[in-house]
């Protein structure tokens, strides 16, 4: 399912990044899998620790209570929610097995473009839990049944050239087979995966019937559908992701994105409550709780990842922004003081 990379080019321990890898006989791009399969997994241990995928993460939770981190913030899943965590997200999961559910990892590139747009998958602010209301959560819960029966036909049936047929329910390599159907599929569900379609035309309903899901999804979370100016928030929310670690200036991206400053600062007050430098900050912010609290990094050494010319004027900045300095921060994230903030 997934595979590792733990150290940056200059040989210095960092998060450890979770790459995307199609388990044999599976389609690439996607995975289906209960939390049960995932927990059989002889590589558990590894993914219950704290780790950075490059992957979208999306579980509906059936029973229990699944209490996990996202980003210095707890979250405790409760039954009929959802959980989003979305590639580049720093998370550990806290109680794998006191919880059931289905989980879908997915690539960012395998949704169609215009899904991805619809559904908002570039957005790194989006909502981590997820509570639909019923008649929401009975559509989305239909759509995520009729993809995990796609799933395993495609999967059973071998996915490729030199992949042979996989019999588990779980698609992580070493998962033990299934001895029968998954009892939360509807049989009508069941029978339509068993059409005998070719892989491409496999590949395209499985395709579909995540763009149903996300869809069915998106209309939970924010959006920039209120937004004065929605065009140049995304635009900007677009460029500060990508160029966040290059400037911290508004002109710059202004600039860059052919606005005046004071349009993306209208726009971004709009959409996401905070203007458009705050948002930058924010997003800086972020990325260096997330280099303080699961690498090894000196303060040196995040100061020049994050573009800034030394420590002091990283340390200056972090404290200004977070009333600690990136050391004192470092420990409490690291169990030296209070822990991260529950966001329930």
């Amino acid at each position: 399912m997934v595979k590792k990379r733990q150290s940056d080019p200059s040989g210095t321990p960092g998060i450890p990044e979770v790459r995307f890898h199609a388990p044999g006989g599976a389609p690439a791009g996607v995975e289906v899998l209960t939390l049960a399969a995932l927990r059989a997994n002889a590589c558990a241990d590894s993914i219950a620790a704290t780790h950075r995928p490059d992957f979208h993460h999306l579980l509906r939770l059936e029973r229990g209570d699944l209490p996990l981190m996202v980003d210095f913030a707890s979250y405790r899943v409760r039954p009929g929610e959802w959980l989003w965590v979305r590639p580049g997200q720093v998370h550990r999961w806290d109680g794998l097995y006191g919880a059931e559910g289905t989980l879908v990892l997915f690539e960012a590139g395998f949704p169609d473009p215009a899904t991805s747009a619809a559904a908002r998958l570039d957005d790194p602010f989006g909502p981590t839990v997820r509570g639909p209301g019923a008649a929401a959560a009975e559509a989305a819960g239909r759509a995520l049944e009729h993809l995990h029966a796609e799933y395993r036909a495609l999967r059973d049936a071998g996915a490729g050239p030199g992949l042979p047929p996989d019999t588990g329910t779980g698609t992580a390599p070493g998962l033990p087979p299934d001895t029968g159907a998954d009892p939360r599929l509807p049989p009508d569900a069941e029978a339509e995966a068993e059409s005998g379609l070719a892989l491409d035309a496999h590949l395209s309903v499985l395709r579909h019937l995540l763009a149903v899901l996300l869809l069915r999804l998106a209309p939970v979370g924010e959006s920039a559908a209120g937004c004065a100016e929605p065009d140049a928030f995304l635009r900007f929310r677009t460029a500060v992701e990508r160029d966040f670690a290059r400037t911290r200036r508004v002109d710059d991206y202004a600039r860059e994105l052919g606005y005046a400053p004071r349009t993306l600062s209208r726009a971004t007050l709009s959409a996401a409550g905070v203007g458009a430098k705050e948002f930058i900050d924010r997003r800086v912010v972020l990325e260096a709780k997330r280099l303080l609290a699961h690498s090894d990094h000196s303060a040196s050494r995040v100061a020049a990842l994050l573009g800034f010319r030394d420590a002091a004027n990283f340390g200056k900045y972090f404290q200004q922004r977070t009333g600690e300095s990136p050391l004192g921060f470092r420990t409490t994230a690291r169990g030296g003081g209070p822990g991260p903030t529950s966001a329930r």
